[in-house]
């Protein structure tokens, strides 16, 4: 019986951290290419850094209070919310550095200093949406409303039609801002074929965890879903590949890309894109 408990509260804890991280993913990525945060951090000074950390105490302190990133309410006491604060701020800092190591903005010449300020303010919005992941993405308790309204369940084909749909304006929302910048020929210029394949495999993973793993909006109605490519794993690689193809007509959009240009080229600046762009398709099916 002890070790059943054990097991649950080692579950349920493993399962708050991957819902604390998928919301920093969802909140921190669009900043995550911005190249003037990696500039500041490399440049910016212990006070300020400190500063940074001080600032995500308080505001995330602030969150956790009312809502946080855990399953179950437990902040009745204040050291209860002092942890779960200072937990938060580790998910968000481990989350922005392992993101910055991905895409080779932080590598084995790039100096202490330099890793830890980048590190600090890019952790501000994975920070932010570690402590903002219930307040926005939580469970909804429309099951009574959703069981009225079996007799209305769509085809196969409807579903299948409404989750690309949902994928394609999530990823569209997320990455649009980010691919007429020079964030990301500057980031394939320096990612070699390892580290695209790195990014291939985060990209379904993370997307995988945010729609069926993290716990957030129906996570049990989404893996009973009717539709053409609705079991968990061939729903995550079918939202991939439409993420990448928004990927690949953004950057034509934009003239970033051009059918001039080697197939080598699309395939990196696209996979690239294809990060954040498969972040925004997994919040996209969310919200359906």
């Amino acid at each position: 019986m002890a070790l059943k408990r054990q097991q649950n509260i080692f579950k349920s804890e493993l399962n708050d951290i991957v819902r604390g991280a998928c919301g920093g993913f969802l909140f921190g990525i669009p900043l995550l290419y911005t190249m003037e945060v990696w500039w500041v951090g490399s440049l910016v000074k212990a006070q300020l850094m400190m500063s940074a950390i001080a600032l995500m105490f308080v505001v995330v302190f602030l969150l956790n209070k009312t809502e946080g990133f855990r399953k179950l309410q437990r902040r009745q006491r204040p050291y209860e919310v002092i942890t779960d604060t200072i937990e938060a701020i580790a998910i968000g800092i481990i989350c922005s550095a392992l993101m910055l190591i991905l895409l080779r903005e932080i590598t084995i010449a790039t100096s202490l200093k330099e890793a830890i300020g980048k590190i600090i303010f890019e952790s501000v919005p994975f920070t932010f949406g570690v402590a903002l992941a219930n307040q926005f993405l939580g469970e909804s308790n429309n099951n009574q409303e959703s069981s009225h309204n079996n007799h209305q369940k769509p085809s196969n084909l409807n579903a299948t039609f409404a989750d690309l749909g949902a994928t394609l304006i999530g990823a569209t929302v997320i990455a649009f801002n980010i691919a007429p910048t020079d964030e990301v020929p500057m980031i394939v210029a320096a990612v070699s074929a390892p580290w695209l394949l790195a990014i291939i495999a985060a990209s379904l993973v993370i997307s995988y965890a945010i729609v069926f793993q993290a716990g957030f909006s129906d996570q049990q109605k989404r893996k009973q879903q009717k539709g053409i490519f609705q079991r968990p794993l061939s729903e995550t690689v079918i939202s991939y590949l439409v993420s990448l193809i928004a990927s690949a007509f953004m950057l034509w959009f934009f003239h970033k890309l051009s059918f001039s240009n080697p197939w080598s080229m699309w395939l990196e600046n696209t996979l690239i894109l294809g990060l954040p762009a498969t972040i925004g398709g997994a919040a996209g099916r969310l919200a359906i």
